[in-house]
Formats: C-alpha cells, structure tokens, sequence
C-alpha cells in the first residue's frame, strides 16, 4: 500500500525496536539511506539495528556509525522492518531474521510496486536518501555532519557524482546544504575513487571481455566463473564502458553461482527499468539490474537479445 510522505513519518514514529535494511550488493544509496534513517530513528529515542546480509565495501566503511551494521543471524525481536532502496525480495536473510513483523518501506525506484507492506516512493528522487533528507525536515530533526556524510554519500553515488539525468535542481539543493553542515566533497570522492591494485589488474581482465553490438550502440562486459573466481569486486565496473562513444546501453554480466548470474545496466535513453522487469529485476530508468537463473552463456544471448528488442 503506498502511503504520503506524511503517513511515512507518522508510522516511523508509531514504532519503538526497529531494524533498518537495504539491499544485497549494497551501493552507496543503500548504506547512506540506512545509517542517515537510524540517526533520525535514535535522535526520537527509537532502539534501531542497521542489517545487510552482505558485505560492506570497505570504501564506504568511512561512512559514520557503518562499522555498527550488522550481519542478520539470530532471530531478533522488533516491532517493525523499514527497509530503505529496495523491495524486500532483496535483503536476503534479514527477513528471517525479523520474523513476521509489519515492513515500512522507503524507496524511489519505480519498479517497486509496494504489495503486502507500507511504501512511500518517490521515483522522482535522485536517491533513496534524497527522501530520507525529506523525512528529517518532516520531524524536525536537528541535522549533524554525520548525517550530512551519509545523505551526501548516497545522493553522490547514485547520480554518478552528479552526472547523471536523474540529477536534479532539487538534488543539488539537498546536497548544497549539506556541504553546509560540514561535508567535503573533494575528501568524499577521493575515499570513494580509491581502488587496490588488484581491483584495477581485475577491471584489466574484464575489459578483456567487452563486447560491442547492436551497430556500436551496445556493450557489455560478461565475467564467467573463472574470471569472478579472481575479482575481489566488480563496482563501478559497467561505468567504464558506459561512456563508449556511440553506446547507448552498457551491461555488465556476472557469474555468481551455478545457474545464477547478475545483470547491471546502464543506459542513455533507453528504459532499462523495463528489460530488467522482464526477468523479475527493477531499478531505474537510466540504471537497471536484475538476476538470471540460467547457464552463463544462455544468459548471456538472453539478455544481449533483450537489449537488441529494446534498441530496435
């Protein structure tokens, strides 16, 4: 059911234990939506756990409080999930860890349909965290630096650094006043552009296997089991060849198990929301993943066919 804005505070503060949760393969959105929404939650005296059932990457670790998030393990007892950036099909085990508790959602991807729980979504928002920004200013939260890092990181990774179309009037504003509550950009990006060696030989490898199709119009990059097996990371990869001259759509395609493999995609006029649907996935407009159970190489004709469709 999705509810105003307005309701979303009013729910938020109905509730006392809650547990905070982004999505697996967590981004900077995910994380900086989740940490800035347990700052607010505590500052009105709420008792609020932040759970991934995944691995941070260690360049977002410069976040305030992200060494407090925890993995999901043991059943805990909450009065209510709220998860942030996503829908729950993609927190993994932090629903079994909650159990059977009331969900409030928060997200702007237009993907999620918001069945069975709570929503207010904002698909017009550049970031996750450009709500949670809203949803301070509805409760009259003092803002602090920590908070603004958070906010900044999310609004930052998910417009490419402001790049990207879904940059905004507003999204500038939003991170206009948090430069003014003490965020360095310059020091931000530098933390966040910082890649190990290995991770730069690793992007080496896998630029090995960009293809380019479609008349110059698509490229992708498919990292099989062998190539994965020696990655420490893919992110930030697809952006890489996003910017090929004469590409419209960008696909990175991963191994990630025996009959599962991961799709990203990025695009400059294409709805890739729409291809990534077809396959049980969402995102954005401009940016789009989704999860194909299927052999790697039957992956990778189904989604490189796809992409032709939605080209042509």
């Amino acid at each position: 059911m999705k509810i105003t804005l307005e309701e979303m505070c009013d729910e938020l503060q109905k509730v006392n234990r809650v547990v905070v949760a982004g999505h697996v393969i967590p981004d900077g959105d995910a994380i900086g939506s989740a940490l800035a929404l347990a700052m607010i939650l505590k500052s009105i005296g709420k008792d609020v756990r932040v759970m991934f059932d995944d691995n941070i990457p260690r360049n977002f670790m410069m976040m305030p409080t992200c060494e407090k998030i925890e993995r999901p393990s043991e059943k805990i007892d909450v009065d209510a999930l709220v998860i942030v950036d996503t829908a729950p099909d993609r927190i993994g085990k932090v629903l079994e860890c909650v159990g059977d508790v009331p969900i409030l959602n928060i997200d702007h991807h237009v993907s999620n349909s918001g069945e069975n729980r709570k929503l207010f979504c904002d698909p017009h928002a550049a970031a996750t965290a450009e709500i949670i920004f809203e949803i301070a200013i509805e409760l009259g939260i003092k803002l602090t630096k920590d908070f603004a890092v958070c906010v900044y990181v999310g609004i930052a990774t998910d417009t490419g650094f402001f790049q990207f179309s879904n940059t905004t009037a507003e999204t500038l504003l939003i991170a206009s006043d948090m430069l003014a509550l003490g965020v360095k950009p310059n020091l931000v990006v530098e933390v966040l552009e910082q890649r190990p060696i290995e991770v730069v030989k690793g992007l080496g490898q896998s630029l090995n296997t960009l293809e380019v199709w479609h008349d110059g119009k698509a490229a992708g990059m498919f990292l099989d089991e062998d190539l994965v097996a020696n990655l420490e990371t893919t992110e930030g990869f697809i952006d890489e060849i996003r910017v090929i001259e004469g590409v419209d759509v960008s696909l990175l395609l991963k191994f990630m198990a025996k009959n599962v493999c991961r799709v990203s995609m990025r695009s400059k006029t294409v709805d890739v929301s729409k291809i990534a649907m077809q396959f049980g996935g969402g995102g954005h407009l401009r940016a789009a993943g989704c999860t194909l159970k299927m052999p790697f190489e039957d992956a990778k004709r189904t989604i490189m066919q796809a992409i032709d469709d939605a080209l042509n």
